[in-house]
């Protein structure tokens, strides 16, 4: 589910489902967000690096379970869950850097918003596919992507659910960095153990003045965001689009109700 390695100080958290794309279901979310609390705690640990096992960084949420959610009145969700990996994220107070090593969809995409420094291979993808899910934004992307992004280039990523390269995410702000594949961990791991040299209370202390203004906006942002997602999950829209893709086809959304 996870691979954690700690060299010179640098927590190294790699996300290993490589077999359903490192897709998050309610363990991996589970995992990853107890990973960044113990990472937090840990007075040993100065920086994580979060990168992924095989093709992809992370496909996002994994869509059969999130059907099973929509659909199922026993599924029994997990301790974090989605929600708790956010708060997790919200609340880390070391660096956090990213090293995107594939496709990465959603939540593959949308945690690059609580990076410190994000580094991209240059054959990576995202996409953040909400409204071809008939779902709404998360992860307080409709907040953290035009800070970062400039109003335009996130309403593209956030409407399109179009593919992003690696060059328009650098250009856009989205990642800092871009290298070629085998130079990615290195790169992303040197800086990781540069920042890892400081004094962890100098790098705490620079990471909350920085993120503590923006806690409140966070908060609100996610408010928002849920209220709509609990609001569509499960609509017509969302139904559509995940029977399409438990049954392996485009999902048409052209002959859905009025306002839908």
């Amino acid at each position: 589910m996870l691979q954690i390695d700690d060299t010179s100080r640098v927590r190294t958290v790699t996300l290993d489902r490589p077999d359903a794309l490192n897709a998050f279901n309610e363990a991996l979310y589970d995992a990853t967000a107890d990973a960044l609390l113990a990472a937090a705690e840990d007075p040993g640990v100065a920086v994580v690096l979060l990168t992924g096992n095989g093709r992809a960084f992370s496909a996002g949420t994994d869509l059969l379970e999130m059907h099973a959610r929509a659909t199922d009145p026993d599924f029994v969700p997990g301790k974090h869950g989605f929600l708790g990996l956010l708060d997790a994220l919200v609340a880390f107070p070391k660096p956090l850097v990213c090293a995107v090593n594939g496709v990465g969809l959603g939540i593959g995409a949308t945690i690059l918003g609580y990076a410190d420094l994000a580094f991209m291979s240059t054959t990576a993808r995202l996409k953040c596919p909400f409204t071809s899910l008939g779902v709404a934004p998360e992860a307080a992307s409709s907040y953290l992507f035009p800070r970062l992004l400039g109003h335009q280039d996130a309403a593209w990523m956030l409407l399109s659910a179009e593919w992003v390269s690696a060059a328009e995410a650098k250009e856009m702000g989205l990642v800092w960095r871009v290298c070629e594949p085998h130079d990615l961990l290195p790169e992303a791991r040197r800086h990781a153990e540069l920042l890892a040299a400081r004094p962890i209370s100098s790098l705490v202390a620079v990471k909350r003045t920085m993120t503590e203004p923006l806690r409140a906006e966070i908060r609100a942002a996610r408010d928002r965001e849920n209220a709509a997602f609990a609001e569509l999950m499960g609509g017509p829209a969302n139904l559509e689009a995940l029977t399409a893709f438990a049954e392996g086809r485009e999902p048409d959304f052209t002959n859905l109700p009025p306002g839908w």
